[in-house]
């Protein structure tokens, strides 16, 4: 863990060579981090595992890192990283559907009553609108449902009582739930 937080130190310097040996310390419970946002996408996933790690990993590459708090917090954004390129594929996708002035055969209509993307996009819209009203109960839904991180390890990075993390969590569930059900009644 120690050797984790050097490197994720010197990152946030300027030390790119960082990220390569940062690479094998983290590969793996990235790997599980990808498994469960594909899981949760269920059939609408394109992307395999590895290609949603390594196209987090590109993003990461090219962008500016912040000052990693600790190893947590190195997973919440990875984990962000990854909810996000997948919500644009989704978003790419339903484009794609609607398609851009093309002429298209009555018979060669696709079915929309599967709208596998719907779901993903709803729940991303909903984090988006929580996030604007209540930014702890945003990060939390993402810490803990998307990084997969416990309670405990929220409480942790946010420097917020556990008991607190744990009240915020439940509300945050019943809002979104309350969220997706109006935007999938719509």
């Amino acid at each position: 863990m120690m050797e984790l937080t050097l490197r994720l130190k010197r990152l946030h310097s300027g030390d790119n060579s960082a990220l390569n040996d940062l690479i094998p310390l983290v590969y793996d419970e990235l790997k599980k981090l990808a498994r469960s946002h594909l899981r949760r996408e269920g059939r609408s996933a394109s992307l395999e595992t590895t290609s949603l790690v390594h196209e987090a990993f590109l993003k990461l590459a090219n962008g500016r890192h912040p000052q990693y708090e600790n190893r947590s917090h190195f997973y919440g954004i990875a984990s962000r990283l990854m909810r996000q390129i997948l919500v644009d594929m989704a978003r790419a996708r339903q484009a794609k559907k609607r398609g851009i002035a093309t002429e298209i055969a009555v018979a060669n209509l696709p079915d929309f009553g599967d709208q596998t993307e719907a779901p993903v996009l709803a729940l991303d819209d909903a984090l988006n609108h929580l996030g604007r009203t209540d930014m702890l109960k945003a990060k939390l839904v993402e810490m803990r449902f998307f990084a997969g991180l416990t309670a405990e390890e929220c409480s942790e990075c946010l420097s917020v009582p556990v008991h607190k993390v744990r009240r915020e969590l439940r509300l945050a569930q019943a809002w979104l739930r309350r969220e997706m059900a109006s935007a999938t009644a719509a």
